[in-house]
């Protein structure tokens, strides 16, 4: 019986559809390296377990029980990216603001078919809590993909791509905020990168909940809004902050997000990106 896999690496992705049961996890890096370049020995397969543990690479296909077109998410980089990460930075670095016009983004916040999506999604949508929210402590919403991870740049590891600080800003949000991570992606994405990353059992904090893209809704000319509304009791916007790359997805709260700056090419700014330690910095002064 054939195995269909689908690689998801360096922000694309690649079909595979011509493995057997009875093909090894080595046969499959080995397909990839043929799509992407990348050598098996750096190939970091996320997901891909057998009883909780990374599959080894001797490990056949058939007894992973893979659904059709399982998507793999793929750390690793080729060996001519090193080229890349010794190039000098482009002169030009400056993000456009996508957030500056007050007017439409009122209207789009109070447009009568965007409030009723909201009450659909919060009607609808399941909150799985990891851990309760506390009484008497405000809640702080981070994005996921070029907020807290470079998600397109290629590596080895998770750790190359996390943003610097990540785990002293949440440990020192920690304690005046429930964390929030949320992502337009699916729930298995986050779930694996905030694992990759030390995230979900870090002991020095801890995540209330994550958001998916089943919470999102999507309204006409901009790209999404993002609602915490379903914990009314803890969390309003008066106690809410919310962080993003993209200031368009504040749309519906608008008084409550706050942009930053993008972490991309990890590579090349990991070592001078200070984004979450002034950030840690804020929220503590505003916890006052």
């Amino acid at each position: 019986m054939s195995v269909s896999v689908i690689i998801k690496w360096g922000g694309q992705e690649y079909s595979i559809s011509s493995l057997s049961e009875e093909d090894t996890v080595m046969d499959l890096k080995q397909s990839i390296k043929t799509l992407t370049g990348v050598l098996p020995e750096r190939q970091k397969l996320l997901g891909l377990k057998v009883k909780g543990k990374p599959a080894e690479d001797e490990v056949k296909l058939g007894s992973l029980k893979l659904k059709p077109n399982t998507k793999i998410m793929m750390m690793g980089s080729r060996e001519e990216s090193l080229e890349d990460v010794l190039a000098p930075p482009p002169e030009n670095d400056d993000v456009v603001n996508d957030f500056d016009i007050e007017e439409e983004v009122i209207e789009v916040e109070n447009r009568e078919e965007n409030l009723a999506k909201i009450a659909r999604r919060v009607k609808d949508y399941k909150v799985e809590e990891l851990n309760p929210p506390r009484e008497g402590k405000r809640t702080s919403g981070t994005d996921v993909d070029y907020t807290l991870f470079d998600h397109k740049s290629c590596a080895e590891t998770g750790q190359e791509l996390m943003r610097p600080y990540l785990h002293e800003f949440l440990t020192s949000a920690y304690e005046d905020y429930d964390i929030v991570i949320w992502s337009a992606t699916s729930m298995k994405w986050i779930d694996a990168k905030m694992k990759e990353l030390g995230v979900t059992d870090n002991p020095n904090y801890k995540i209330t909940f994550m958001l998916d893209s089943a919470a999102m809704i999507t309204v006409h000319t901009l790209r999404e809004g993002r609602d915490m509304g379903k914990y009314g009791e803890f969390y309003n916007r008066k106690n809410t902050i919310m962080f993003d790359d993209i200031g368009r997805n504040f749309l519906m709260n608008p008084q409550n997000g706050l942009k930053i700056r993008p972490f991309m090419k990890a590579h090349l700014n990991r070592e001078k990106d200070r984004e979450l330690y002034k950030l840690a910095q804020y929220l503590k002064e505003i916890a006052k």
